[in-house]
């Protein structure tokens, strides 16, 4: 397994921005996809964005233009940059990191703790 840690989350206004980080336990090349998936209360956790290994990027409609992850393959850190945040983008934000065998299956299927990210309005 991987462990994860995220920082970053926090209270701000509708139309600010905060960048989230995930720092993986071992090398991220060794991963092969790097995601952000959020919770809202009373809903189910979804996609919000993921990254190859080769760089190739994934995001949700309600996000696209407004999120960007990236990597740093130096310091095995995952980030998500969120700008003209909505009060609809209020959810605890998790990180996920996911290898896969030779068939497809998964054999690491990791998850952070989790940050709070609330937008007010």
């Amino acid at each position: 397994q991987v462990q994860l840690v995220e920082s970053g989350g926090g209270l701000v206004q509708a139309g600010g921005s905060l960048r989230l980080s995930c720092a993986t336990s071992r090398s991220i090349f060794s991963i092969n996809v790097m995601g952000w998936y959020r919770q809202a209360p009373g809903k189910q956790r979804e996609l919000v964005a993921t990254i190859t290994s080769g760089g190739n990027t994934n995001y949700r409609d309600s996000v696209k233009g407004r999120f960007t992850i990236s990597r740093d393959n130096a310091k095995n850190t995952v980030y998500l940059q969120m700008n003209s945040l909505k009060p609809e983008d209020t959810a605890v934000y998790y990180c996920n990191a996911k290898t896969f065998g030779s068939l497809g299956e998964i054999i690491v299927n990791s998850w952070g703790q989790g940050t709070q990210v609330t937008v007010s309005s």
